[in-house]
């Protein structure tokens, strides 16, 4: 089904379209939710979330989609997951699901890599957790981005690429990834 028409059945109140959006795209929100220290039951309730809001937005006619409906829906998860996170974290001053500081380590390089990602825009952010995280071809990041082709979205990967590494060294220190 093209995003043309999913949008279309979500106007007229066809909630196949939502069946649709749940098969097509749920296993890339459960991705997003469960490597960033959630699990499927989280993924399963933030993606639900994701579609009520999208589902809210198109019946209302408050949505106007500038790139395709995987990557609106990735980024209201990302949201709704980033405020869940947030309320776990004010709920208890304790480092959670760590059992040594091996794993601490890591989760506190993770976080840095994360912290910096987020300060990318939106188009930087998408391909690289696409190619990194959900280890997409450059053709599907290009289909999925519009871009032109795989070159495009090789080169605009290698870009946002060394934004983000630049975005790392200006702001952490060697030692801050060292053991």
């Amino acid at each position: 089904m093209e995003d043309k028409e999913v949008l279309e059945k979500i106007r007229q109140g066809d909630e196949k379209a939502l069946q649709y959006l749940y098969k097509q795209h749920y296993r890339m929100m459960l991705k997003l939710v469960m490597r960033n220290s959630g699990s499927e039951d989280e993924a399963k309730d933030v993606f639900q979330d994701a579609l009520i809001v999208f589902w809210e937005k198109v019946i209302a006619d408050k949505l106007t989609l500038t790139s395709k409906i995987s990557t609106y829906l990735y980024s209201i998860c990302q949201n709704i997951w980033r405020k869940e996170l947030d309320r776990k974290g004010r709920l208890t001053d304790e480092v959670q699901d760590m059992p040594d500081n091996v794993d601490q380590d890591r989760q506190e390089r993770i976080d840095i890599v994360n912290q910096c990602i987020a300060q990318l825009g939106e188009s930087c952010r998408h391909i690289l957790i696409y190619y990194y995280f959900d280890k997409l071809s450059m053709n599907d990041i290009a289909e999925k981005m519009g871009f032109a082709n795989a070159d495009t979205a090789k080169t605009k990967k290698y870009k946002c690429k060394q934004e983000l590494d630049n975005k790392i060294k200006a702001s952490y220190s060697r030692h801050d990834f060292m053991d």
